[in-house]
């Protein structure tokens, strides 16, 4: 167990790192790393700073959180270090929910509009929340790790496949599709901040309020069991937090993995403590990691950018790879 100073500690160098970012991030355009939005003179430029950069790079750290919390949530949730949204398809789930809406409705993702933003949150959420209670019956529970695992995989391409043809059924949206598909935040604006954020904050209440069940259940089921943890009920709770935060990221920025997974790992490798503040400090990660990303993303190729799905994907991949040599990482700790 840690001491207090040392998670408050990473708690306010966190914080530090994402106001850092947030700076970085509205000084970062087209043509690379400028201060012309210092300029309060240039209308231009102040409308870009606050109706593009600002938002896309607010919605990126929102989005990066939701994605961190809900990874820190299936580990805990699953007693699995490997378990993250996307692997266990619930980010697979809320795309075709995306998706399927989409086609439906005939419209863009990059749309900008509050309500269609609202139903492509509703429909990512069932979609989450289908593709994560399909792995579970696939695996028959939680219990076995390696069938999880396979089951969440399984799952994934397959939902994953049925996205690409809703996306072949509607050739007029097929360009934007894809760069959804690959996770873009530059569909995030405004709108996207006013939905994520509430959620952001109701997720995070849920989970903490949760946190020393998780505790407990680290020690097995039938150890919390007997500590008096409603078992089914904190399950179905927190695997509603899971698909809520999973869909509102996807539903926003598309599909954009490992961030749920890195978040917890980066977090457990600087301190050992309980899930009140695993949930918390992975939340502020998963920010940072997806705005670092987001940043990345929109300076290396200036004027051009690449899709953060792809950054986050080769730095997660990465990441991963390393930790699968360092074995007592890969276990779910407190």
């Amino acid at each position: 167990m840690s001491r207090p100073s040392k998670p408050l500690t990473l708690l306010l160098a966190l914080t530090l790192i994402s106001s850092a970012l947030v700076l970085l991030g509205v000084a970062v355009g087209s043509t690379g790393f400028g201060l012309s939005w210092l300029d309060s003179s240039d209308a231009i430029q102040q409308q870009i700073l606050w109706q593009i950069r600002l938002p896309r790079s607010s919605g990126a750290w929102v989005a990066g959180a939701l994605l961190g919390l809900a990874g820190a949530v299936a580990q805990g949730l699953f007693r699995n270090a490997l378990a993250d949204p996307y692997l266990l398809g619930a980010s697979s789930g809320a795309g075709l929910g995306v998706a399927l809406l989409l086609v439906l409705a005939g419209t863009s993702p990059a749309a900008a509009s509050l309500w269609l933003r609202m139903g492509l949150t509703g429909a990512a959420f069932f979609g989450a929340i289908g593709a994560v209670l399909l792995t579970l019956v696939l695996a028959r529970g939680v219990e076995q790790t390696m069938r999880l695992l396979l089951a969440g995989v399984i799952v994934g391409v397959v939902l994953g496949s049925a996205t690409t043809l809703m996306i072949m059924l509607a050739p007029d949206i097929m360009r934007p599709m894809q760069a959804f598909v690959m996770g873009s935040t530059g569909f995030l604006g405004w709108n996207s901040v006013l939905i994520m954020a509430p959620l952001l904050l109701l997720c995070l209440l849920a989970a903490m309020a949760c946190s020393r069940a998780l505790d407990a259940m680290t020690l097995g089921e039938s150890t919390a069991a007997s500590l008096g943890v409603r078992l089914q009920t904190i399950r179905l709770l927190l695997i509603g937090v899971l698909a809520l935060a999973t869909g509102a990221a996807v539903a926003q920025a598309g599909l954009i993995g490992f961030v749920g997974l890195v978040a917890p790992h980066l977090v457990r490798s600087r301190l050992h403590c309980t899930h009140s503040w695993l949930l918390l400090l992975s939340t502020l990660t998963g920010g940072a990691l997806l705005l670092a990303a987001d940043i990345l993303s929109r300076w290396l190729v200036a004027p051009q950018e690449l899709p953060v799905g792809v950054v986050t994907t080769v730095l997660g991949g990465a990441y991963l790879l390393w930790l699968m040599h360092r074995k007592p990482m890969l276990e779910t700790r407190t």
